[in-house]
């Protein structure tokens, strides 16, 4: 039986009201995720179907996606250690389990939640700056997007799941 989609199980009391779709958005692709991979072989996380991005960089990727986009609605720049895990996102890494990189995730997703539960929604609107060319945004544009990007990952990793071969 499928589960109720988090935007549909009511509202979440504890965050401000403008930010709940976000915490729904979140929370549902980590739960797809954690299902759709509950019986995923290991073996396959670094395989590229076709070319196509491996499990293991969508993993990574939707980790460093939030992590990354919450440092900038937080008003502050990348420090060194995120833009050394940009550049390593989807290299393999021998030894990295499956569960490593759902932990990693998980991790990820509460510190977003927590974030996220403690916005003022008086500061939404407040212009943050992206990258190294401070491109603006705002606070809410940052979240939004990190829903957005994480929703679109989510999908390509259930893509990537079913055209891997069967081995």
């Amino acid at each position: 039986m499928a589960k109720t989609e988090y935007w549909l199980r009511g509202p979440l009391p504890e965050y401000p009201v403008l930010v709940q779709p976000v915490a729904h958005a979140l929370l549902q692709a980590v739960d797809e995720i954690e299902d759709l991979l509950m019986d995923f072989d290991a073996s396959k996380l670094w395989i590229k179907p076709n070319g196509m991005a491996s499990v293991g960089f969508h993993l990574e990727h939707i980790t460093g996606v939030m992590d990354r986009l919450f440092t900038y609605a937080a008003g502050e720049q990348l420090t060194e250690v995120q833009l050394q895990y940009l550049k390593q996102e989807g290299v393999e890494k021998p030894g990295t389990t499956k569960e490593d990189l759902l932990g990693a995730l998980k991790r990820q997703l509460n510190l977003c939640l927590s974030s996220l539960k403690n916005t003022a929604p008086e500061n939404l609107a407040e212009v943050h700056y992206v990258g190294r060319k401070l491109i603006p945004s705002t606070m809410i544009g940052l979240f939004v997007h990190t829903a957005e990007h994480t929703m679109r990952h989510t999908g390509q990793l259930l893509v990537t799941v079913k055209c891997l071969p069967n081995m």
